[in-house]
């Protein structure tokens, strides 16, 4: 087992991916996850290793143990990993059979500007939160 900490990967310009990183820095108090915008040197090095283009990734990644997660499994992953409800929350969407919620996630992420908006730069963390990311 790798003693790294597991890495997210997520769009820095995106709305609706900034607001997951805001989720994931309230509820990951052990602080044991690691983020990395992927338009970052590390972010768009993860996203090539693990085959997804860094030009428009289709999901958000999540590198853990070695290992690239991507679409709900990533979400599962994290959220299983949360303190609080959340892993309870990951076990209800493990129920959805993946071939009905992969669809659904990739649908979101295609249109993700769209639906949610796109900031005019990547998100930058405050003081207290910017040990966690990578770049």
């Amino acid at each position: 087992m790798s003693t790294e900490a597991p890495v997210i990967v997520f769009d820095g310009v995106c709305v609706l991916c900034s607001r997951w990183v805001d989720f994931v820095l309230k509820h990951d108090r052990a602080g044991r996850f690691r983020l990395a915008a992927m338009q970052g040197t590390h972010g768009r090095a993860l996203l090539h290793v693990h085959g997804l283009s860094p030009e428009d990734p289709a999901s958000l990644l999540l590198v853990q143990d070695g290992r690239g997660h991507t679409d709900t499994a990533a979400i599962i992953r994290i959220l299983g990993q949360l303190g609080g409800p959340w892993p309870a929350a990951a076990a209800a969407v493990r129920l959805l059979p993946r071939v009905c919620r992969d669809p659904a996630y990739r649908w979101i992420a295609r249109h993700r500007y769209r639906l949610f908006g796109r900031r005019a730069s990547c998100l930058l963390p405050d003081d207290s939160q910017a040990w966690r990311f990578l770049d």
